[in-house]
């Protein structure tokens, strides 16, 4: 299953170099400024349009292996620039990327193949992603992507803040910290024109209440969470800082690779042997990607970096998740939700092992190919078992800049 893209998705510096030509192109309507910079000292680039104190706030690359929300920026910006309707009595506000480390290691523009998406992946430990941060370190240890975040907002106070975020192989849905009356219907009505399936039972969403088809709202914060073991809690984040000045945060999930079975509300007929299989099909994937390590370790004495940090991460996790996944009752019943659950079993592994392949091959290490078999036939694996067809990438821009002008609008009719 090997699709070639028509496009590509743009790297951070294409990103950087085309917000400053628009801003050079258009300097009375927008500027482009640093609002701080990462760990190895790469600008955080902030770009605004209009000129109103009422504010949005949209957000790319807090992800690095979600690369489809810088193009879908720079397209927002360039919109707003030009409809002058948009930016009448609204400023837009566009972070072109949140992590810019993690933008330059995660390296597959133009993935012909889930395979060959893996083969450049990168997304680092959950401490080290500016969004979840906040959920696993105390203040004090927060990084400078963090805190440059979280002043633009302090600054902006937006009633609207949007993280463009995204799916390797699934569907599209929307993560909201409040409801926003109205959204799910342009929503889906952009998904289906557009082709893409709504992921009605997302894992990442499991047990929060809806506002209409894959439109999900998060959790108060007594309530308890789907997966216990997981430390990254979502209303810790950076979403929730918006609440301080009465805004909201939507997440706009767009998917690489479109899916069916992530869309199908009908009931599993045994939901909760399902899950249990996935929980122990997760600690078996794991053990094959740990004797690989176990085994590659004594030779990497002195390697260390961001995608070893990562994939021992991811590994961690394991243990407590597959426990969750064994023993807590299903938050959905659906077929959607235990083919997203099975999706979500299959990519701890799977991006565990893709980043130690990484490393194996940087220090030319026997276990590489190996490892590297392994991430083959996974990847294929899930892309065959979840029927995985590329969604145009103009189709995933598309999608997610209507959704993001629609959250914009009802969000504002909601702040009144």
């Amino acid at each position: 299953m090997s699709v070639l893209p028509e496009l590509r998705y743009l790297t951070w510096a294409e990103l950087v170099a085309s917000a400053r030509a628009l801003a050079g192109r258009r300097p009375g309507v927008c500027t482009l400024r640093q609002v701080g910079a990462s760990r190895a000292g790469r600008p955080l680039h902030l770009l605004t349009v209009g000129r109103s104190r009422r504010a949005v706030l949209v957000v790319a690359g807090a992800h690095s292996n979600e690369p489809a929300g810088g193009s879908t920026l720079l397209t927002l910006a360039e919109r707003v620039a030009h409809e002058r309707e948009l930016r009448a009595d609204t400023s837009w506000h566009f972070l072109l990327c949140a992590d810019p480390d993690g933008a330059s290691l995660h390296r597959t523009p133009a993935p012909r193949s889930l395979f060959d998406f893996h083969l450049g992946f990168f997304r680092p430990a959950g401490p080290e992603q500016p969004e979840w941060a906040p959920a696993m370190l105390p203040a004090d240890r927060l990084p400078p992507e963090t805190r440059a975040l979280t002043e633009v907002i302090d600054e902006l106070r937006p009633y609207l803040q949007v993280s463009l975020h995204g799916t390797d192989v699934g569907g599209s849905w929307v993560q909201l910290t409040r409801d926003v009356p109205g959204l799910a219907e342009p929503f889906a009505k952009s998904a289906a024109q557009l082709h893409i399936p709504v992921e009605t039972g997302a894992s990442d969403a499991a047990g929060w209440p809806e506002s209409g088809p894959g439109v999900r709202v998060m959790p108060a914060p007594g309530a308890g969470p789907a997966y216990p073991s997981l430390p990254d809690d979502a209303r810790h984040s950076t979403w929730y800082h918006a609440h301080r000045y009465g805004g909201v945060t939507a997440v706009v999930e767009v998917p690489m690779w479109a899916s069916d079975l992530v869309d199908d509300p009908a009931p599993h007929p045994a939901p909760a042997a399902a899950i249990r299989r996935l929980g122990h099909r997760l600690l078996r994937d794991t053990v094959q990607v740990e004797r690989v390590l176990e085994d590659a370790l004594p030779r990497l004495r002195g390697v260390d970096g961001p995608l070893l940090r990562a994939a021992r991460w991811g590994l961690e996790l394991v243990p407590g998740l597959a426990a969750d996944l064994m023993s807590t009752p299903p938050a959905d019943g659906t077929m959607a939700y235990v083919g997203s659950v099975d999706a979500f079993a299959r990519r701890v592994p799977l991006r565990a092992a893709a980043m130690l392949l990484r490393v194996l091959q940087e220090s030319g290490d026997r276990a590489a190919p190996r490892l590297e078999r392994l991430v083959a036939a996974w990847s294929d694996a899930f892309a065959e078992r979840f029927r995985a067809r590329w969604v145009p990438l103009e189709h995933q821009i598309e999608h997610q800049s209507r959704t993001v002008v629609a959250a914009a609008r009802h969000a504002r009719e909601r702040d009144g």
